[in-house]
C-alpha cells in the first residue's frame, strides 16, 4: 500500500488528509496499515486527486522499470500477479 507515500509525494500530511476526509489522524493510520476497503480507497485517492491503483503501485512499476523488469506487479496481499494499464485523455 502506497498511501504514505502518496500524501508525502502531494506535500501533505497525514492530519491534513485526515481532515479532508473527516476523520480522525488515528482513524487514518489504521486503514493505512489496514486492509481498506474498495470504498475507502476510493475516497482517499479522490481526497488525493490519485487514481485507486496509484495507492497500490506506482507509475513507474506500472511502465516496467528495472526495479520490476523480471517479477512483474503482484498483488501485496494474495500475491497474484497484476495487470495494470495506464490510459490518458487529453482535454
Amino acid at each position: 500500500m502506497r498511501i504514505k507515500e502518496v500524501i508525502k509525494q502531494k506535500g501533505l500530511t497525514q492530519k491534513e488528509v485526515a481532515e479532508k476526509l473527516g476523520m480522525s489522524l488515528s482513524g487514518l493510520v489504521q486503514i493505512m496499515t489496514g486492509k481498506p476497503s474498495l470504498t475507502t480507497l476510493e475516497k482517499i485517492a479522490a481526497a488525493l486527486d490519485v487514481e485507486v491503483w496509484e495507492l497500490l503501485v506506482s507509475r513507474e512499476e506500472v511502465a516496467g522499470t528495472p526495479a520490476t523488469e523480471g517479477r512483474g506487479t503482484v498483488c501485496p496481499y494474495c500475491g497474484k500477479s497484476l495487470s495494470i494499464s495506464v490510459e490518458t485523455t487529453e482535454n
